[in-house]
């Protein structure tokens, strides 16, 4: 029976007559263009890197000195980032901690019945902006409050089509039975300082602008009855007219208008100034009957907090 031939992977492996092998078959491959020197000076390289390293590194000896020190830059830049993130996230986990320990374990039993089920007495439509937090302002606690949160406070119409504000309306009316929905709009507004700045000719495919153009009557409004105002002042104007606006619009859900004049609901309006820490509210007076585009409405129980 034949011995087989042992495979290569069974010789000795001498290094310096490898690697001098290496060299010449190498300068077949990268071609007469180089000089032998700088193949001599790769290949220098590349046995320094076995003889130093338990890894192989493969680097450009051509790249400028700047090049390496912006990627040393970047990568410190990186990490700092991570790092940043990281912080924060660690920042939030304690407050959860915080949450669990002081409030959760606390009222275990709240919350015990709050895993079966919410019955919240008010719906919120506030606007997303990190300054306006509804739970924050008006201290509702677990429970309490079903919110919604987008840009500006707006409310379409029904006829506007499903938007994710109106599927909340739907289900906090129908479903939860809520027996208040307070609009809360507030100062500087971005949403509102946009959609005052809206002109007809602009680019429609705008997510902003889609989504502000609900409120256009309320800039209308505001455009004809404070029109010697400073355009700073027009947007304060505004930021309160659009929540009788959205207030007009919440009465053209049928199911929001039965309820409204049956008195199982009742519809709000409230404003809040983060400048001076302020609130109003007002509450729609319904007198029946369907509200025509663009009419104008009575309020009651009107208050200032200040």
């Amino acid at each position: 029976m034949a011995t087989p031939s042992p495979t290569t992977f069974s010789q000795p492996f001498n290094f310096s007559k490898d690697v001098r092998r290496t060299t010449l078959k190498t300068s077949t491959i990268f071609g007469p263009k180089l000089k032998s020197g700088e193949i001599e000076h790769t290949h220098l390289r590349l046995l320094t890197s076995f003889m130093t390293g338990p890894r192989l590194e493969l680097k450009a000896s051509k790249d400028p000195p700047g090049l390496t020190q912006q990627l040393d830059n970047s990568r410190l830049e990186s990490l700092a980032e991570t790092e940043n993130v990281c912080d924060f996230f660690e920042d939030l986990k304690h407050r959860f901690l915080r949450f669990k320990k002081r409030k959760f374990k606390e009222n275990l039993e709240h919350f015990q019945n709050l895993a079966q089920g919410q019955a919240p007495k008010f719906m919120i439509i506030a606007c997303a902006d990190s300054r306006v937090c509804p739970s924050n302002i008006l201290g509702f606690q677990p429970g309490e409050a079903f919110v919604v949160r987008n840009i500006a406070n707006l409310v379409p119409t029904f006829e506007s089509g499903p938007s994710e504000t109106n599927a909340a309306l739907e289900f906090a009316v129908n479903a939860l039975k809520v027996e208040n929905i307070l609009v809360i709009g507030h100062s500087r507004c971005g949403g509102i300082r946009a959609l005052m700045s809206m002109q007809d000719e602009e680019d429609s495919s705008s997510f902003i602008r889609s989504w502000v153009v609900v409120g256009k009557n309320a800039s209308l409004i505001t455009k004809s009855a404070a029109s010697n105002l400073s355009f700073d002042q027009q947007c304060r104007h505004c930021e309160k007219e659009s929540v009788n606006h959205s207030l007009s619009n919440l009465l053209t859900y049928p199911w929001i208008e039965e309820k409204v004049a049956r008195g199982e609901l009742f519809v709000h309006g409230g404003y809040y100034d983060f400048i001076d820490c302020t609130f109003e509210k007002w509450t729609l007076d319904y007198e029946g009957g369907n509200l025509e585009k663009n009419s104008r409405f009575a309020v009651k129980n009107q208050f200032y907090w200040c």
